[in-house]
């Protein structure tokens, strides 16, 4: 959520009517304020912290939330990548000399921020990885996890991550490919699916950058798949029982 008003739109149709059940929220994007609003009409939803580094899409940026130069590209915002990419020459953060105080700034801005809008966050997350750039932010993530009452290790848990089994291109690849997920998954475990539902949208449609130009189709097949009558019968056919990240606690 935040990142555009479509995808906040998207994400809460597909908790009010889907499987979704754990949100996400980048907290300097520019729809931050309708997500906090959205999330207390809402109060059902598990939200977790998508602590970022990066703003990706070539239309619309977000910069930090601090003063932290060595986290912003030359206009001040943050780059769009965090590992080198072809697409984007000398535009990702590790090509240049960040520095891991500006990172815990940072963070602790989001976290901050965050905790003091929306009264039911359980967790923290990472955009587009940003956690796993080293052990040193690793253990960073993790110490301020704990130290902000927010920390669910899935690992440690045993959770398990789950993907599409086949094409996801259409909404209805999509919503088979789920399905074929669901037959593979072993009773008495845990898994975590991720995905990005949002509306397809004139909004939607000019957000995107290179090497992912289809994102208002992509995403609109996300919300069609959370809040497929098929899927959400199958689920119960199959005596899956859905849960939030605040369930594991």
């Amino acid at each position: 959520m935040g990142f555009s008003h479509s995808g906040n739109l998207g994400i809460i149709e597909s908790y009010k009517n889907g499987i979704e059940k754990s949100v996400e929220v980048l907290v300097p994007s520019p729809w931050f304020p309708e997500a906090v609003k959205l999330l207390k009409e809402n109060p059902g939803i598990d939200v977790g912290i998508h602590l970022t580094l990066t703003s990706e899409w070539d239309n619309i940026k977000w910069r930090p939330l601090t003063d932290c130069k060595s986290l912003q590209d030359s206009d001040g915002y943050f780059y769009p990548m965090i590992w080198t990419n072809k697409n984007y020459p000398n535009r990702n953060l590790l090509s240049h000399d960040w520095e891991l105080s500006d990172i815990e700034k940072e963070w602790r801005a989001q976290i901050e921020t965050a905790l003091k809008a929306i009264p039911n966050i359980s967790h923290i997350s990472a955009h587009m990885g940003c956690i796993n750039i080293n052990d040193s932010v690793r253990l960073l993530a993790q110490k301020l996890a704990e130290e902000y009452h927010i920390n669910i290790d899935l690992k440690e848990l045993n959770v398990m991550n789950a993907g599409y089994s086949g094409a996801h291109t259409t909404s209805q690849e999509k919503i088979q490919s789920f399905i074929n997920m669901l037959d593979t998954l072993k009773p008495g475990s845990t898994y975590l699916f991720v995905d990005h539902p949002a509306i397809n949208s004139p909004e939607l449609q000019a957000v995107h950058h290179i090497g992912y130009e289809n994102v208002a189709e992509d995403r609109q097949g996300v919300v069609d798949l959370f809040t497929s009558d098929e899927v959400k019968n199958y689920i119960r056919q199959k005596g899956i029982k859905l849960i939030s990240y605040k369930d594991l606690k």
